[in-house]
């Protein structure tokens, strides 16, 4: 398929495939769907072999935001019965992200719900940051509070944080359908301070809302000007009690494209599977192996992922490896930034709509703000 031989010959240059390029990925059959996973595989191999990077997720501070976007469980006005709690003392932190790390994850990533830190919020995290790398040599510390105001994405690189995380989500041309409370304009801003302060900046998309495969171009391409070291691809967890309840919009083969698109935009980059693969990819998940370098362990946020212990039998019985703290996850001409050509990615019209599967999702109830043991 002389589309495939370009895209893989482009990738292993970091050279930009066209938004055409991008489209016609995302728009090939189920027939050809192995081919396509295949060539975005060499991709994958020549920059990040076969390891895969743990990533583990501790929610210091659940439910109860007041921005209102709309693919939110801990959203203004959401229904959905989610763990709700206040933020978790440094201790407390360091004890649920001592799981994560035992199963094997290299980087920590503390996320708080709210529209972002005050200067109190970002001395609490700071403390959080210092205890878990005073207990864990050599461990990957990754914030996400949300906005950040003047000087705190510097004072998170001063305490030990390694990286911020802030999504763009979705195209500049949906961002207002799906969030009102801050912009689109608000997102990139906090990733440009990220960058500036010295951290490695972490921004992705969420797929499933919704979104035409030119938005989800769009937004990836967004990404790539902006210069991530990760791009993290969620798939869109239809909670009940959200506005995105029903939008049950993909499948395995939509989502393996675009995890493909992803890789082929952004060659060298972590390129990481985060909330929904469970959900979406389901028995599928170890193909996306050999598309993104990078996924996250165990639970999510307010949801429930399969079990550690199955991650990791998935990774082994895959063929893949679980990469060290001692080996450095950019390929050595990234430095410490970058994505490595200019981004796409995308949706297939050919998918059918699949049936709501309202029972796959779970609602975490154990690990960080109960009593009971994480999943990891």
């Amino acid at each position: 398929m002389d589309l495939l031989n370009t895209l893989v010959d482009k990738g292993l240059r970091r050279e930009l495939p066209t938004r055409d390029e991008a489209l016609a990925v995302l728009a090939t059959s189920d027939d050809e769907l192995l081919d396509v996973v295949a060539a975005a595989g060499k991709v994958r191999r020549q920059w990040f072999g076969r390891r895969v990077k743990l990533n583990y997720l501790v929610n210091l501070k659940s439910g109860l935001c007041p921005e209102d976007c709309s693919y939110c469980s801990q959203r203004l006005g959401s229904k959905a019965e989610i763990l709700k709690y206040t933020w978790l003392k440094p201790d407390q932190a360091s004890e649920a992200a001592a799981a994560g790390l035992a199963g094997g994850a290299k980087r920590v990533c503390l996320v708080a719900s709210g529209r972002g830190p005050t200067d109190r919020d970002v001395d609490r995290v700071s403390d959080t940051i210092k205890a878990i790398k005073d207990q864990n040599e050599g461990v990957e510390v990754c914030a996400c509070l949300g906005l950040l105001s003047d000087g705190q994405a510097e004072r998170l690189r001063a305490a030990g944080a390694d990286a911020y995380n802030h999504n763009l989500n979705t195209s500049e041309g949906t961002y207002g359908d799906i969030t009102t409370t801050h912009t689109y304009a608000d997102r990139v801003d906090t990733v440009h301070k990220a960058h500036a302060a010295g951290l490695s900046a972490c921004s992705g998309l969420i797929a499933g809302m919704g979104e035409s495969d030119e938005d989800l171009v769009d937004v990836v391409y967004a990404l790539r000007e902006l210069d991530p070291d990760s791009v993290p691809v969620n798939f869109l967890i239809p909670f009940e009690g959200t506005p995105l309840a029903k939008e049950w919009n993909l499948t395995p083969q939509r989502c393996l494209r675009i995890l493909a698109m992803v890789r082929f935009v952004c060659p060298d980059v972590e390129v990481r599977i985060a909330g929904g693969r469970e959900v979406h990819l389901r028995t599928m998940q170890p193909l996306a192996l050999h598309l993104a370098n990078s996924i996250f362990l165990g639970d999510y946020l307010t949801s429930e992922g399969q079990a550690g212990k199955a991650d990791l039998d998935m990774i082994a019985d895959a063929g893949f490896e679980v990469e060290s703290t001692d080996e450095v996850t950019l390929p050595e001409h990234r430095g410490a930034g970058g994505c490595g050509s200019e981004g796409v990615c995308g949706s297939a019209d050919s998918d059918a709509i699949p049936e709501a599967r309202t029972d796959l999702v779970a609602v975490r109830r154990r690990g960080a703000g109960t009593d009971l043991a994480p999943n990891a």
